[in-house]
């Protein structure tokens, strides 16, 4: 199954909060809101933007799980408390 991945930041003080939303089929497959401080940013993609980090990150969780199982909200950094190799692999 194809899956797209549409990612809308809001920028605020602390950084980003971003909503996901995953669609397969031409259908909303799941909805979540990713918190991304500056130094999320800067630690895993300082030279990207944060739409990109997200999406990238999104591609990271999907190919590990289905997208009814990720969280509807978290911080990215809880990703790499689940998958240890976030870290490594989502840096550029």
């Amino acid at each position: 199954m194809s899956r797209a991945i549409h990612v809308a930041a809001t920028s605020n003080a602390d950084g980003w909060t971003c909503e996901v939303r995953i669609e397969g089929d031409g259908r909303t497959v799941s909805e979540h809101a990713v918190t991304v401080t500056m130094a999320d940013r800067e630690r895993f993609a300082p030279y990207s933007t944060v739409e990109d980090l997200v999406t990238r990150s999104f591609e990271f969780l999907l190919e590990r799980e289905p997208p009814t199982s990720i969280l509807p909200r978290f911080n990215l950094t809880e990703i790499e408390r689940y998958f240890p190799d976030y870290p490594t692999t989502i840096r550029i």
